[in-house]
């Protein structure tokens, strides 16, 4: 799968994020009803990218920056994912662990401390990828940071000196 920066409105990503949306409405009955603005990925305070497989796009993934302020969650420093997504027909194949490194390597490389994600329960899947990959569990923050589905995640990034 090659990895492209694209832009959070190109066609791709929002076909992408359509499907994303689906999944939403179907495990939990509504869309991710998350304030999101296109621009909010942007760089330098954000990045999407998506994964084309022999020209079709098949995954995507975004970071935003978030610093604290009105959420005690947040902290300065932070990049928060949202849109974390592979196409159901290209599932088990180590393609969402590829997205998830290059949003870690870019938040990064962006000066990004810490990443932090919202999931839910009823995404099993996500939560066992997040946890396998050093992620550990933050008090809820943002928009479901009352409900009792939703789980949080975060993960310190260290620079790599090489």
């Amino acid at each position: 799968m090659e990895l492209r920066p694209t832009r959070f409105d190109h066609p791709d990503s929002l076909r992408l994020i359509a499907e994303v949306q689906q999944v939403y409405r179907e495990r939990y009955g509504g869309e991710d009803d998350t304030p999101v603005d296109a621009s909010e990925f942007a760089a330098p305070r954000g990045f999407f990218l998506v994964g084309y497989l022999d020209g079709a796009a098949v995954a995507c993934g975004g970071w935003r920056a978030r610093d604290g302020g009105e959420d005690p969650e947040i902290r300065d420093g932070d990049a928060e994912i949202k849109r974390m997504f592979v196409t159901a027909a290209h599932r088990g194949r180590g393609y969402a662990r590829a997205v998830l490194a290059e949003l870690e390597r870019t938040a990064a490389a962006a000066g990004r401390a810490r990443v932090v994600l919202e999931t839910g329960t009823l995404q099993p899947e996500a939560i066992a990828l997040y946890t396998s990959e050093g992620y550990a569990p933050m008090p809820n923050f943002g928009t479901y940071r009352c409900e009792p589905n939703s789980r949080c995640y975060a993960k310190s990034l260290r620079r790599r000196v090489d």
